[in-house]
């Protein structure tokens, strides 16, 4: 029994040397590139503010542990620890050096408005960094410092990654300067709200408030990503890390050290993903490509004569999966290149050639209006009404469409439409007021999905609807 026993204590010693022999040690990887990683801090001059406003003191983090919340307010509430308590504000984040003559990089939002920007490396010298340019829809910022003969980072291919892959980052969460975390690739090609032209790298590598602008690193000690964002409820890490793509960083960075400015493509639509509902009302074998909800007036999309209700499944032979794929390859087109979509338009593949736009600066409107309602009457379960001329500005409705006034049980709700939503089209059919409506709705199969075009606030989108049999 003790012979067995021996050899099992022996085995699993085997096992746990075999365990450990595969981890990976990042050593190494952190002597030769840290001194290369920089802190950021940055100061916003204070405005004109009352006594009272002055001792204000910022509020904790959602969810801060109590024994974190003292060294929060040693870093961000003390004057002597260097936080908001004189009046100016103080910021602080990471960046990284990435040539020998001064170049740092950093996020966009880790400096932005900064009245005074500090690099500080890891040898304690500080140098006061110029801001030479930065870009709020990639979140990148290009910094240069007086120096010369500096540790600089080597730059990497992010299209190499694998998922599962490991990576490393460094940076200053909390003020804490050169902290080591590391983790793994959970996924690519990530969109996240906000960050339409960056196809974000997800990581589970511990990411906090200071990170960002940090280097992610690959195991070649190479940098394949900028640190940017977290998903988290709380303020801190929850597993959910993302960093921006260091082909999409060196497009911009590039353009940012020549004209001060990141320019980006443009087709000029508003697109969603394609639903399994929608799939099957557009005849489709499996969900996917970017269905087009919006062409904005005189972009390249109009001029190409694309419409709405065409689903984009190639982008320059590049497959286009999801929605999400297409504003990061439109993005980082150069201005006035000629490129290819293909589509698929009521059921018949189409290939458009189109000139890339440059993006211009657009903020939707947001309109509500309001409207007596009245019981719905039709097999969709909604009540409409004709949009007067008040109602089509407050909307930006051009031309056609019902307005639902309420919506009962039945098809309409179990889509999702709402009262206040304008009806553009079912089925394709464009809806040109309520006798087209009513007139569609009465012939509409059961038991099969169709898609609705409808417009909420401003913004178009596609919803399947199916009628029970």
């Amino acid at each position: 029994m003790f012979k067995k026993l021996g050899w099992c204590v022996f085995l699993v010693f085997l096992f746990n040397q075999n365990v450990l022999a595969q981890l990976p040690d990042f050593t190494e990887m952190v002597k030769v590139n840290g001194v290369a990683v920089v802190n950021i801090s940055t100061v916003i001059k204070a405005k004109p503010e009352t006594a009272e406003d002055a001792q204000k003191e910022q509020p904790m983090p959602e969810g801060m542990p109590p024994e974190m919340e003292e060294l929060f307010k040693h870093f961000f509430n003390n004057p002597e620890g260097g936080g908001y308590g004189g009046g100016d504000t103080q910021s602080l984040g990471s960046g990284f050096v990435i040539s020998k003559d001064g170049y740092v990089l950093t996020n966009h939002h880790v400096v932005k408005d900064a009245d005074e920007i500090i690099v500080k490396f890891s040898d304690r010298r500080e140098l006061v960094a110029k801001l030479i340019g930065s870009d709020a829809r990639t979140d990148i910022a290009v910094l240069k410092v007086d120096a010369s003969d500096l540790p600089a980072v080597t730059i990497g291919n992010p299209n190499q990654l694998q998922v599962g892959e490991w990576v490393l980052a460094i940076g200053s969460p909390f003020g804490f300067e050169q902290s080591v975390t590391a983790g793994i690739v959970s996924a690519k090609g990530r969109s996240l709200p906000g960050g339409n032209y960056v196809p974000f790298i997800q990581t589970d590598v511990a990411i906090n408030p200071g990170n960002s602008g940090g280097p992610l690193f690959n195991m070649d000690g190479k940098v394949v990503g900028i640190n940017s964002q977290i998903y988290s409820r709380t303020g801190g890490f929850m597993g959910l890390s993302f960093a921006i793509p260091m082909d999409v960083v060196m497009n911009a960075v590039e353009q940012i050290k020549a004209t001060g400015k990141a320019s980006h493509g443009w087709l000029g639509v508003q697109i969603q993903d394609v639903t399994r509902e929608l799939a099957e009302s557009f005849g489709m074998k499996k969900p996917m490509g970017a269905l087009v909800s919006k062409i904005m007036p005189g972009s390249p999309a109009e001029k190409a004569q694309l419409q709405i209700g065409d689903i984009i499944t190639e982008f320059n032979g590049q497959p286009i999966e999801n929605s999400g794929d297409l504003p990061p390859m439109v993005g980082m087109t150069p201005i006035n290149d000629k490129a290819k979509l293909k589509i698929l338009r009521q059921g018949d593949e189409k290939t458009i050639d189109f000139n890339i736009g440059l993006l211009p600066d657009q903020v939707d409107k947001v309109a509500d209006t309001k409207t007596e309602k009245a019981k719905p009457t039709n097999r969709l379960g909604v009540s409409v009404t004709d949009l007067t001329a008040e109602e089509r500005n407050a909307l930006q409705v051009i031309k056609g469409g019902v307005l639902v006034q309420n919506v009962g049980k039945g098809a309409a709700k179990n889509a999702g439409i709402q009262p206040g939503d304008v009806i553009l089209r079912i089925n394709n059919d464009v809806i040109r007021g309520v006798a087209d409506f009513e007139k569609i709705a009465k012939n509409l199969p059961a038991g099969k999905s169709v898609a609705v075009l409808i417009q909420r606030r401003g913004s178009p989108a596609f919803l399947a609807l199916k009628i029970d049999k």
